[in-house]
């Protein structure tokens, strides 16, 4: 074909079609768990993280709670992908063989967030969060209802080797367990003007998207952690712990677990856990043994949504 701006930009806006085609078609779990949060500096500060706002009977005064500020940040990353197509590819009408590759695009940068939060997630027992500790800790401090500092747990975990981790999250709230902090959405771009040096140079045009994102730990009280084997008594044992989460002064959150997140290699006991009527073998309770038994009620059925996702192991 004859370049001209108007081809050029008729291939753009083809590409793009493309492009979106694939994002829009690809499955993301990201916002599932996460809360998407506009940014409109380098990073954003979130002194907020870990306020609980609660109702008291009116008697006297008003009693003013002060935000305790924490200072947490979150800073933005940029991030790229790109596609160079020689000129000739153009010329000789040979661009169209590139559709699958910008479909392909679209699709990772669909699933981008995703892998931000769910690998982010994946080092919640080594990264820190607002309040000083690791998002997934034993010793997160609260105060009790006489301003006396205990120490919270959000994680179980095995005594002995390494094992796959499952966790349990309440996404019920506005606030989520994690944070998807967006600067610059992710944007279809091109350089095509013979102007450009690099058009200029390497006689060729540039396709890419571009966004600037990060993605942070919100609230350690809306999330669970363990390694321990995924089995009704372990199951069991975060639901409660996570139901009794208090705030500062004694106060019950009201955490609501409702969505489990596993990868691939715990796929089938979450299945058996979740999507199970009746259970025929039994775990037991710390080594995830199977005891042969009688077939019984699942208790748990339904007790959760599930997500697997190729982002955790």
């Amino acid at each position: 074909m004859l370049i001209t701006s108007a081809g050029l930009e008729a291939i753009f806006q083809g590409y793009s079609f493309i492009f979106n085609e694939g994002f829009n078609g690809a499955k993301s779990h990201a916002f599932d768990i996460a809360m998407k949060v506009p940014s409109e500096d380098g990073e954003n500060i979130y002194p907020w993280l870990g306020a609980f706002p609660q109702l008291r009977e009116w008697i006297g005064d008003r009693v003013l709670n002060s935000l305790q500020l924490h200072g947490f940040k979150i800073k933005n990353r940029k991030f790229e992908s790109t596609v160079a197509v020689k000129r000739e590819e153009i010329e000789d009408d040979r661009y169209g063989v590139l559709k699958p590759l910008f479909s392909e695009m679209g699709r990772a940068t669909r699933l981008h967030p995703d892998k931000l939060v769910f690998e982010l997630l994946q080092k919640g027992t080594s990264t820190i969060c607002y309040d000083g500790q690791n998002f997934f800790d034993t010793n997160h401090p609260v105060l009790d209802e006489n301003d006396k500092e205990t120490f919270v747990s959000n994680v179980y975990l095995a005594e002995v080797g390494p094992a796959p981790f499952w966790y349990l999250l309440d996404t019920t709230k506005f606030v989520k367990p994690l944070i998807f902090q967006e600067r610059i959405p992710y944007t279809f771009q091109s350089v095509t003007d013979d102007r450009n040096e690099r058009v200029f140079l390497r006689d060729e045009y540039v396709y890419g998207v571009r966004a600037r994102v990060n993605a942070g730990f919100g609230l350690w009280q809306l999330a669970y952690a363990s390694n321990l084997p995924l089995n009704q008594y372990n199951y069991a044992y975060a639901r409660n712990q996570m139901m009794k989460m208090r705030n500062d002064r004694g106060h019950v959150i009201g955490v609501e677990p409702n969505l489990l997140v596993v990868g691939p290699y715990l796929e089938a006991s979450a299945r058996r856990l979740l999507k199970a009527t009746s259970i025929g073998n039994i775990d037991a309770p710390t080594t995830g043994a199977t005891v042969p038994g009688v077939a019984e009620t699942n208790i748990w059925y339904q007790s959760a949504d599930l997500i697997v996702t190729p982002f955790l192991p």
